[in-house]
């Protein structure tokens, strides 16, 4: 089968579009034809060999994919450990997520992991409830979109953080009470400005180390701060004072290398409270772009220079 491979870890160049063998599935599995895979900011650390699967997981990079069961055409979407960058895939069964109903197989594939990642963090992990309000950095990303998506459905107020001013309507638009442009890194005070002090609820964060002081600042009592990358740096100072005497948790999150029955556990959530909000359009996965699987490099590199607003999805004929 074709697929996406990586013979040497490097940038979006590193990638070469070429034969890999056919999976094989286990008792348990099936083979899904891929028809789209999503493209996360994981697979280029995958690629740049700083971030490998977890043990036994497919080396193919890709975390989503949408397609069809081989043998019942089932139409499914999957989130999956890795593989996705491929004509097939073995996915287990108690993965499958069935795609709703008025979305086609780019739209699908655009859903499993970010929609997964938002709901576990910010009502998982976060316990975000209707009437608070949640920091969202890196609003314009896959996930922030659709984290703020699902924090307006819930009734929570979003602010919506971005480094590119060109991507505050975007963010705006999809529901963000507040969007602001911080290529300083100075948004501590405009948020303050808006809402007062200790107006932040919970916080969702991939940057780390480099926001990590003004999100504490910024922070209610028994406010909850959710890491779920590094993109800023993995170290930052931290004023335990504040931390004590706001009653804060700080959580640290990640999806991929979660046990297996933890991930079906996810699933049955998402069928139940998020997946028939797509069939009736309250929820819409944000697509930026689409590109052909043998493309994929120039999908790369179009995240690794952060001009994407939403997903960006790799379609298979």
């Amino acid at each position: 089968m074709k697929a996406i491979l990586v013979p040497t870890p490097g940038g979006p160049e590193a990638l070469v579009y070429g034969d890999a063998p056919e999976p094989a599935a286990k008792p348990g599995e099936v083979v899904v034809r891929v028809r789209a895979a999503g493209v996360n900011r994981a697979d280029l650390l995958q690629a740049a060999g700083r971030y490998p699967p977890p043990p036994g997981a497919s080396e193919i990079l890709g975390l989503e994919v949408a397609g069809d069961v081989e043998g019942t055409g089932e139409r499914v979407m999957a989130l999956l450990p890795g593989g996705g960058y491929a004509e097939r895939v073995v996915v287990p069964s108690a993965m499958l997520l069935p795609i709703p109903r008025g979305l086609s197989y780019v739209d699908a594939a655009a859903i499993p992991e970010v929609f997964t990642t938002a709901y576990l963090d910010l009502f998982v992990e976060a316990g975000l409830a209707a009437g608070e309000r949640v920091l969202v950095h890196a609003a314009a990303s896959g996930v922030g979109t659709a984290a703020i998506q699902l924090a307006r459905r819930a009734g929570a107020s979003v602010v919506g953080l971005t480094r590119s001013p060109a991507k505050c309507d975007p963010i705006r638009a999809l529901g963000a009470e507040l969007a602001l442009y911080v290529a300083d890194g100075g948004f501590a005070e405009r948020i303050e400005a808006s809402f007062g002090k200790d107006a932040v609820d919970v916080v969702l964060d991939p940057i780390g180390g480099a926001t990590l002081a003004a999100d504490v600042r910024l922070l209610a009592p028994k406010g909850r701060l959710v890491f779920i990358a590094t993109m800023g740096g993995a170290r930052g100072e931290l004023d335990l004072a504040t931390v004590l005497r706001k009653r804060l948790r700080i959580i640290g999150s990640t999806l991929r290398g979660r046990p297996l029955p933890e991930k079906v556990d996810l699933m049955e959530r998402l069928s139940r409270d998020v997946l028939p909000a797509f069939a009736d359009g309250t929820l819409r996965p944000l697509l930026d772009s689409v590109f052909p699987l043998e493309r994929a490099a120039e999908a790369h590199h179009r995240m690794a220079s952060n001009e994407n607003v939403g997903k960006i999805v790799l379609e298979l004929p």
